[in-house]
């Protein structure tokens, strides 16, 4: 089994546009239907939404938080949820399960790259840790929650749901959030209906309003980034890149596909090779893709500040 990390698919993922939405009172804490199997009677399962997913983003700063992502269709699915469900209620509320059914929520499923599913990721303090894909025996489930809880307890992430009360209980106790920028939902309602362009151009307008509006810049970055993978097949873009070592485009591509598999560093190193070769001239293009996915990223992350001092060492 391979180990498992809170930092391992941090880039890989945009959850911006879900953690500070509006949340729907009831359906997110409503406990599992019958189409994913028998709901919890701890309420340790709940259905999650593309609406309602803020809650449990916030939760799993209190507790792991196990993200089945399923769909009606899929045979795997419904051999793997009554497994996760009877694991998650044996934990006694130090685990919570929340289901996303792919077909309902389609934005859920962008967001976490779910390319083929069952596919199961966790939430440890807000961030995204990879778990597995596919239908896998008891046992290993068993394991990998095991391993999961290890993860969380070396995060601080160490509380547990009161018996009886689960989701629903936890997220009435959050403190009501203040509304967003007109400009900010403007790009979130962009977002849920696939229309990146609108999305760009309202996070544009933001930062020409207040440049110094943090929240529209990382929002910009990530959606960015999402428009710009919309189609890319990753066989062929690494055949163009291969072929082409110095085509700025081709390697942006690849980068791209990198940073949204969680590959990082490959992403980073990249770059960072292509910008060592280039012509002087040539070279600005890179280094603004550097930054805007340094921003992405996250400054305090190290494989940032290593790719920095990289860069830095080649402009200098």
């Amino acid at each position: 089994m391979t180990d498992i990390s809170p930092a391992a698919l941090r880039g890989a993922v945009d959850l911006s546009s879900l953690r500070n939405r509006p949340s729907a009172p009831s359906d997110a804490a409503a406990p599992a239907g019958a189409a994913a199997g028998a709901p919890s009677q701890n309420g340790f399962v709940v259905d999650v939404t593309d609406a309602t997913f803020g809650q449990v983003l916030e939760l799993s700063r209190t507790v792991p938080v196990v993200v089945d992502l399923w769909a009606e269709w899929c045979g795997p699915c419904k051999q793997l949820s009554p497994i996760l469900e009877k694991v998650t209620n044996e934990l006694g509320g130090r685990i919570l399960l929340a289901k996303v059914d792919v077909d309902a929520n389609p934005q859920l499923a962008q967001s976490f790259r779910a390319q083929s599913i069952p596919m199961v990721v966790a939430l440890v303090a807000g961030q995204p840790v990879p778990m597995f894909t596919g239908a896998v025996p008891e046992e290993q489930v068993r394991q990998v929650f095991d391993q999961l809880l290890q993860v969380a307890a070396q995060n601080g992430v160490t509380g547990t749901l009161p018996a009886g009360e689960g989701q629903a209980a936890e997220a009435e106790e959050q403190p009501q959030e203040a509304p967003l920028p007109p400009l900010h939902a403007a790009a979130f309602a962009a977002i849920e209906k696939g229309d990146y362009a609108a999305a760009i151009a309202a996070y544009e307008k933001a930062l020409a309003e207040n440049p110094r509006d943090d929240d529209a810049r990382a929002g910009l970055g990530q959606v960015r980034l999402l428009d710009r993978v919309q189609g890319l097949d990753l066989q062929e873009a690494r055949a163009a890149a291969a072929a082409r070592p110095q085509d700025v485009e081709a390697q942006f591509a690849v980068a791209d596909l990198d940073i949204s598999g969680g590959h990082v560093e490959d992403a980073f190193g990249r770059l960072l090779d292509l910008f060592a070769v280039l012509p002087s001239a040539e070279r600005v293009p890179v280094r603004e893709r550097l930054v805007e996915l340094f921003g992405l990223i996250g400054a305090d992350d190290p494989r940032v500040a290593a790719a920095r001092n990289r860069l830095s060492s080649l402009l200098f």
